[in-house]
């Protein structure tokens, strides 16, 4: 069990705010020791909730890799330059992400966030640059 690294100091469960006193991993999962939750009974409340963190606090992540929600609102346009959307959401169903992009007319499209179809992720400039293999766009409708 490792202390808290000290960037992560406050999160979120709902509207309450927890100050955190540790933090480690354990088995893939992030495990957190709040100032005031002492006891397994308190502690069991909050167990399956999301917890958030302020933006700020965030670990820088690897080039090539994203927060998926600093995708939200990018356009997405395909390699010449078409509109197909904006993004509105995500799916992750135990497999790759699911970018819910919301097309001109109304309709959803799921794009798969892989490197492979998403060649040009611009975070600061809310823009993703798709490749779409044949026959995606189809399966929407």
């Amino acid at each position: 069990m490792s202390p808290n690294p000290g960037r992560v100091r406050a999160v979120f469960i709902g509207d309450s705010a927890y100050q955190v006193e540790r933090f480690w991993i354990h088995q893939d999962q992030p495990i957190f020791k709040f100032r005031g939750v002492d006891s397994m009974s308190d502690a069991e409340k909050l167990v399956g909730q999301f917890v958030t963190i302020p933006k700020e606090q965030r670990l820088a992540l690897p080039e090539g890799e994203y927060y998926l929600s600093d995708l939200i609102g990018a356009a997405v346009v395909d390699l010449t330059g078409r509109s197909l959307g904006v993004v509105e959401n995500w799916q992750e169903l135990g497999g790759q992400a699911l970018l819910e992009v919301k097309q001109p007319g109304g309709e959803e499209l799921l794009i798969p966030f892989t490197h492979a179809i998403c060649k040009v992720v611009d975070v600061e400039g809310k823009r993703i640059t798709v490749d779409l293999p044949e026959g995606l766009e189809d399966l929407n409708r």
